[in-house]
């Protein structure tokens, strides 16, 4: 794929000036004995906070919507994030899949020189070679920052400041892709919100299992996310509206097919990848009108994560996060979302979603797809100490076999009626091309 995962998308309701953006560079290190000073008494500060914080009760908002601002990427840019970082005043915590931005690094650094609490988790699932600069970065600098808990893929990207102010992204921060990238992230003030966040940052942080709170209006993987993006595609009367990076959920797919057989204008904007090809054709049959953008430096890539239902009408909502649309997303990864049916976030992702739409070009199946056995697959690590792996096959064959091989090693496993199979394959190591058959198909995947 051409590029991984991005940032932010347009305002909506938010001024915020760049001119505060810091100037740090990586280059601009504070010094040895400051920042000697800054991690003793982060430590002290970090243990306080997160017990306090656990202790406490989560709050429900009367009215969370009035608390939920919206930024549009690249439009906005990611001054606004800076400018939230570098007014930290008692503490900053951060969970990112990736993070490769050496001036948000810089004034994360610069803010626990400064005595700000800073707390980073990062994902060392499948992220782990990416983020080490970082981690090495900020660890030397009186950070303190750790390592996802391992065995489960943290694909959240959220931005907690001062106990008081949330952002959930469907960005990474990633400098090198702020500039041609559509991403958005939602500004949450809401009490019941953060405090939800900051209660399930502190026990990720430690290493401690915890069902997150729901907040006021939050969609954590693998809690409720499926149940919350199904309810929102179900719940649709008239109009649907989604971007995605991913289309590899059969239980998503087959809602979004079924919403278009019923009537509801269903439109879906991504970056071409013929991975999906197999969900595209199940969609474009029911009904579903989908377009795309090529998957070339000269193109706008679309990895932002959203559906909007009834966009101006009675009963609209929208689910905005980190939530791909596939299996681990939905039902494995730590991921965090948002579901309003806020009227002012509701007519910023609608509208920037008919823009995109309308400038892609429309799905055309390529050949293979238009006839015969036809198969495609996915795969992930489940357990790389084990050598698991869950291989996920598409296919329009329902209730024959299907088998995956690496390595000398198979599983197999029959599809469903809807020619769906998951593979429990083990044995290849994180990396190996896995080859699959099903009836008169072959796909290939690798983990």
């Amino acid at each position: 794929m051409y590029r991984k995962i991005l940032i932010i998308l347009a305002a909506a309701g938010l001024s915020v000036s760049v001119a505060g953006c810091s100037g740090v560079v990586p280059g601009q290190d504070a010094a040895s004995d400051q920042v000697g000073q800054t991690a003793a008494a982060g430590a002290s500060a970090a243990a306080s906070r997160s017990v306090a914080a656990e202790s406490a009760t989560v709050p429900r908002s009367s009215s969370p919507t009035a608390s939920l601002r919206l930024l549009t990427e690249p439009a906005s840019g990611i001054g606004p994030i800076y400018k939230l970082i570098t007014g930290a005043k008692s503490s900053i915590d951060l969970t990112m899949y990736e993070l490769a931005d050496p001036t948000a690094e810089a004034d994360l650094a610069a803010d626990a020189a400064r005595r700000v609490d800073v707390r980073v988790l990062l994902d060392q699932h499948l992220e782990k070679s990416a983020n080490n600069s970082a981690y090495e970065y900020l660890s030397a600098r009186g950070v303190h920052v750790r390592w996802a808990p391992a065995g489960t893929t943290y694909h959240q990207k959220t931005l907690t400041v001062d106990d008081a102010t949330s952002v959930v992204m469907t960005l990474n921060l990633v400098a090198r892709d702020y500039a041609d990238t559509r991403d958005f992230a939602v500004i949450d003030t809401g009490r019941a919100d953060v405090a939800a966040i900051v209660a399930t940052f502190n026990a990720d942080f430690a290493g401690r299992a915890i069902t997150p709170p729901d907040g006021a209006d939050l969609v954590w993987s693998p809690t409720n996310a499926e149940a919350s993006v199904l309810s929102v595609i179900d719940g649709a009367k008239h109009t649907l509206a989604t971007e995605d990076e991913e289309m590899d959920d059969p239980a998503v797919t087959a809602a979004l097919a079924a919403a278009a057989r019923r009537g509801v204008h269903v439109t879906i904007t991504m970056t071409a990848d013929s991975e999906w090809d197999g969900a595209f054709a199940e969609l474009a049959q029911a009904g579903a009108s989908i377009r795309l953008y090529p998957d070339q430096a000269s193109a706008l890539y679309i990895h932002a994560k959203a559906v909007v239902a009834d966009a101006g009408r009675s009963g609209q909502r929208v689910l905005v996060g980190s939530q791909n649309f596939s299996v681990a997303s939905l039902g494995y990864n730590r991921e965090l979302g948002i579901l309003t049916s806020d009227p002012g976030i509701v007519a910023a992702i609608a509208a920037t979603l008919a823009g995109d739409y309308a400038r892609a070009a429309a799905y055309s199946p390529p050949p293979a797809s238009r006839s015969g056995a036809k198969c495609t697959a996915t795969a992930t690590v489940y357990d790389a100490s084990r050598k698991e792996n869950n291989v996920y096959v598409r296919s329009n064959q329902s209730g024959q076999e299907a088998t995956a091989k690496a390595d000398g090693y198979s599983g197999s496993y029959r599809t469903d009626g809807s020619g769906y199979a998951l593979i429990y394959l083990n044995g290849p190591p994180p990396g190996a091309r896995i080859t699959v058959t099903v009836g008169g198909a072959t796909c290939t995947a690798s983990d």
